[in-house]
């Protein structure tokens, strides 16, 4: 298996609830197979999908419980300054604060939100580990 993610599939309650929240965001809608919301990514895809549909294709049940799963996502920011308006617009959209833009014991800034339908999302900015000029996220630097 190489070491990349391809596609990143979010289950969600109600697609063009879930698809207004990330487009308020700035994010762009793809062109995508029927019963499908994507945005590209740098390398990879976001893809909203209906989570009851998700859960079938898995073969698993959908306990329709949102909220922490052991998982979330992360968006880092160039400068530090980006985080906390960054913030700021999820809540306008519809997203709940989770954690506040604050320091990090570690040496960054950042906070935490739930999408609309719980999904955890971390706005970051870590000062070892910069974006590059197309905005990729690069580990220690490199």
């Amino acid at each position: 298996m190489e070491q990349r993610v391809s596609l990143i599939t979010l289950g969600v309650a109600d697609m063009e609830r879930a698809a207004a929240f990330y487009e308020a965001l700035g994010w762009t809608r793809v062109d995508s197979p029927d019963g499908v919301i994507g945005f590209d990514l740098i390398g990879q895809t976001l893809g909203l999908y209906p989570r009851a549909a998700l859960a079938e294709d898995i073969g698993v049940e959908d306990t329709g419980a949102p909220g922490f799963a052991g998982t979330t996502l992360a968006h880092n920011v160039r400068e530090k300054e980006e985080v906390a308006p960054l913030l700021s617009r999820v809540e306008a959209a519809g997203g709940r604060i989770l954690k506040p833009a604050q320091d990090v014991f570690w040496g960054g800034y950042h906070g935490y939100f739930a999408d609309p339908d719980g999904h955890v999302w971390e706005v970051a900015w870590n000062p070892f580990s910069p974006l590059g000029p197309d905005g990729a996220f690069q580990w220690n630097g490199a």
